[in-house]
């Protein structure tokens, strides 16, 4: 109980005590106490109705200034609710200028801030909005998002739901020249922020980058072609004592072949935005695959092919096997002789799924995360004792990107891993009656 009710109720007690000691007094004094007693009595329950009365209309007014003065039980009772309103008004205030302090500082940021609901209906937007994203206020509050920013890339990706890692490289509508990067943050009951940065710069470097690496494995390539030639034209007959340096420089000449040729081959999937696709028969691209690395390992590793659908796929046959041969040599390479590898082919929840096992060393949890950057190595002489150039699942991460797939991988030291090519509903591609037949 609080405790000014507490305070208040001895006080109203002593007064209701009072005024019925004082009704029998009279009642002895002058005769008809029990008449005195019920006169007492009726008073007290009409001011207790009246007092009801009085607060119900001051309840029901809203009033934030207490009806009466008094140190009794209905004082205390008036006072309550003016207490708790003015605490709520002061946690109000607090709230009001939090929400103002949050919305100056989301105004003065650079990056274009949108909230948007859970349709995608835009709340609110910051100043820098109108600038990146060309969003009028306040015309454009309530409107959808994808539809004031028509752009096909964005509206894929608004629906897609999967925002896990930002959509770069966006023509800004207001400005062609700027680029930008979308990053959506979920919060509160189904709303979501959405934040676009200026990318322009990092966009323009990264393009040098990628320039400076073709140009280079361009000019690269002629050198690296007449050294390997006069290589080839020195017989280790001739010098046995240069037989073992002859074999060292033809293998690193091979290797920078291969380096030169893998960078190339990154340079030109960065540069597309798409690859020609045609429906591509994997039963037949899997067999192939598996022969490929029965080739490889000349009977080192037991391996096995598993197909668990006769789906096909929508996409770019070359470039689709190049990533799937990339995984499968890898399998091979770094499985120590007498392990086991499968070839695996499914659909799983609605997506198909191309994985490559094997029970080689395993990959540490803490390279996992960057396995797919170029010249990542997880030992410095692993890609070099088995030939690798350290390119590999650089280029097959981006294959898969190119497909709107995704590369899952699920590794334990001492086990094995599994690396898996995950592609959407929208790349299955059922067989037909003919090739069921065939």
């Amino acid at each position: 109980m609080n405790g000014r009710i507490e305070r208040a109720l001895p006080v109203s007690l002593w007064r209701m005590a009072g005024v019925l000691a004082a009704a029998l007094a009279l009642g002895l004094l002058a005769g008809g106490l029990a008449w005195w007693l019920l006169a007492a009595t009726t008073g007290l329950l009409v001011q207790l109705l009246w007092r009801v009365y009085g607060y119900g209309l001051w309840l029901q007014s809203g009033s934030r200034r207490v009806g009466i003065d008094d140190s009794g039980i209905w004082g205390a009772l008036y006072r309550i609710p003016v207490l708790r309103q003015r605490r709520e008004l002061s946690r109000r205030r607090r709230l009001v200028q939090l929400l103002r302090a949050f919305r100056t500082t989301a105004a003065a940021l650079p990056d274009a801030t949108v909230v948007l609901d859970e349709s995608g209906a835009i709340l609110w937007f910051n100043a820098a909005a109108t600038r990146l994203l060309g969003l009028s206020y306040p015309q454009d509050l309530g409107g959808h998002f994808s539809n004031l920013v028509r752009s096909p890339r964005v509206t894929r990706w608004l629906e897609g739901g999967e925002w896990s890692e930002p959509l770069m490289d966006v023509p800004a509508p207001a400005d062609d020249a700027l680029r930008l990067g979308l990053r959506i943050i979920p919060y509160g009951r189904s709303q979501r922020l959405l934040v676009a940065r200026d990318m322009s710069k990092l966009m323009q470097l990264e393009q040098v980058r990628r320039d400076f690496v073709a140009n280079v494995s361009h000019e690269l390539r002629t050198p690296l072609t007449v050294v390997h030639g006069y290589l080839d034209l020195i017989e280790p007959d001739q010098s046995p004592e240069l037989e073992p340096i002859l074999m060292e420089l033809r293998t690193q000449s091979r290797r920078m072949t291969q380096i030169v040729e893998d960078l190339l081959t990154l340079s030109r999937l960065e540069a597309q935005d798409s690859l020609p696709e045609e429906r591509i028969p994997m039963q037949s691209v899997l067999h192939t695959l598996k022969r490929e690395a029965d080739a490889l390992s000349m009977g080192r590793h037991t391996i096995n092919l598993v197909l668990r659908t006769d789906a096909n796929l929508n996409g770019s046959p070359k470039e689709l096997h190049s990533a799937f041969s990339n995984l499968v040599s890898n399998a091979v390479r770094y499985t120590p002789a007498g392990g086991r590898i499968e070839i695996s082919w499914e659909l799983r929840e609605g997506q198909a799924v191309f994985a490559v096992s094997d029970t080689g060393q395993g990959i540490a949890p803490s390279h996992l995360p960057r396995i797919t950057e170029r010249f990542y190595r997880v030992s410095s002489s692993r890609s070099r004792d088995t030939g690798g150039t350290g390119l590999g699942l650089s280029i097959v991460k981006h294959v898969l990107q190119l497909h709107q797939a995704r590369l899952a991988i699920d590794s334990e030291v001492g086990v094995g891993s599994t690396f898996s090519c995950v592609f959407g509903a929208e790349r299955i591609s059922l067989a037909t009656a003919s090739e069921d037949a065939g």
